[in-house]
């Protein structure tokens, strides 16, 4: 009683947005879920002309890294329903799987993007080399971030929010499946929204921005910037290098 009667004020704890409530328990699983209905709205427009029954049909490598970024999504909710059952043990081990996934994710996204940039030339008749900027830097910097998550695999808060800015950057992909955002270059503002529900889960959890977003958001934000100057700009170093990389020179 000493303590309160010599006016020490304790904070109530509030069971939607204070530490332990709702959002800080369930942000990173609800977001996992969010990811998956993404990925389905968007690839549900193109996926069968471009894919399924397309004609000419696609490289088959296509459908492989298909299969590896669905499998990326699923990993992701997988792994958050682990934390939020409290498993961690598995959690931990099947990390190992993931790590192996975003390797194997990175060089098809790499081969992918110069594969079907020279079919979308050669056979489609729909150059677009300097488009290259965007799956190179996609790649880049998920790879980066999954790096990143590996070595604090040790420190949650760290791992965790590098593995979500990691997935919010393949978002992007599902996004452009829309054609008026890919034409007008928003698939990139989509994603930093995303990322912004972050920064806005940790103002009303934690009060305060967790440094991983003070540092790594500002540095994606100009990246994207400059791969989409690079795309629609095309300076002639640039268009240069791509048109070598797709053999279209």
């Amino acid at each position: 009683m000493a303590s309160f009667s010599q006016g020490t004020a304790v904070r109530p704890i509030n069971p939607i947005i204070g530490r332990n409530g709702l959002v800080d328990r369930y942000f990173y699983f609800c977001m996992s879920l969010l990811f998956a209905v993404i990925v389905i709205a968007g690839f549900r427009l193109t996926v069968d002309q471009n894919l399924f029954h397309a004609a000419p049909p696609r490289p088959f490598l296509l459908w492989i890294h298909g299969a590896a970024f669905s499998g990326w999504v699923a990993f992701y909710f997988f792994q958050s329903t682990l934390v939020r059952t409290h498993n961690v043990t598995l959690h931990r081990f099947l990390g190992w799987f993931g790590t192996a996934l975003a390797a194997v994710m990175m060089l098809l996204g790499l081969t992918i993007a110069v594969i079907m940039g020279r079919f979308d030339a050669v056979v489609l008749h729909q150059p677009d080399p300097t488009f290259l900027s965007v799956p190179f830097y996609d790649m880049v910097a998920f790879g980066t971030l999954v790096c990143l998550a590996i070595g604090w695999r040790k420190k949650p808060e760290l791992h965790r929010r590098l593995l979500f800015l990691a997935t919010c950057e393949l978002m992007d992909a599902p996004f452009g499946r829309s054609e008026y955002i890919f034409n007008h270059c928003y698939f990139y503002w989509c994603l930093d929204t995303l990322i912004l529900l972050g920064v806005v889960r940790d103002l009303v959890v934690n009060r305060k921005v967790h440094r991983v977003y003070r540092y790594a958001v500002p540095l994606m934000i100009a990246s994207q910037a400059f791969a989409i100057y690079l795309w629609r700009s095309a300076p002639q170093w640039w268009a240069g290098i791509t048109h070598s990389i797709l053999g279209l020179s």
